[in-house]
């Protein structure tokens, strides 16, 4: 009996495939890849490096070494003359970033001076034990009454 034998590794034609199925399949096999190659060329050369791809269902993918956003600012600085209408959006954008971390640090700030205020409130309550339950308080300030209910 000979050995069966396979097709190996074959050539295949590049354009878009028509099976959607084998889309996805072939988009989730080669993304890792092609970002692994990316990593690989960053770290050889030193390359700074941005990819962006958007999958076949529109999920965001993005590597970027060291960092996608300081790649992207860093080439639309050098690719694009400064041209006013640019500048403001991106100068826009900014500001709503700042704006939008600057009030969810004032929540968390707040939030944060509301439990140490509990928490204090909580602490004196405890010290003195003047609790709810009468053996949270030390037998010293307990009356007769509380003392017999023990």
């Amino acid at each position: 009996m000979t050995p069966k034998k396979g097709n190996g590794r074959r050539k295949i034609k590049i354009e878009k495939m028509e099976n959607e199925n084998n889309l996805y399949v072939t988009f989730a096999k080669r993304r890792p890849t092609l970002f692994q190659k990316a990593s690989e060329l960053c770290i050889l050369c030193g390359a700074e490096i941005a990819i962006i791809v958007f999958s076949p269902r529109g999920k965001l993918y993005s590597f970027g070494h060291p960092y996608v956003e300081m790649i992207g600012d860093r080439f639309l600085t050098q690719t694009s003359q400064p041209s006013s209408s640019n500048s403001e959006l991106v100068e826009a954008y900014r500001n709503t970033n700042i704006y939008e971390l600057s009030r969810q640090l004032t929540y968390v700030l707040t939030q944060l001076e509301i439990e140490k205020t509990k928490s204090e409130e909580l602490t004196n309550i405890s010290k003195q034990g003047i609790g709810n339950h009468p053996w949270e308080a030390p037998i010293e300030n307990l009356g007769l009454q509380e003392l017999e209910q023990l």
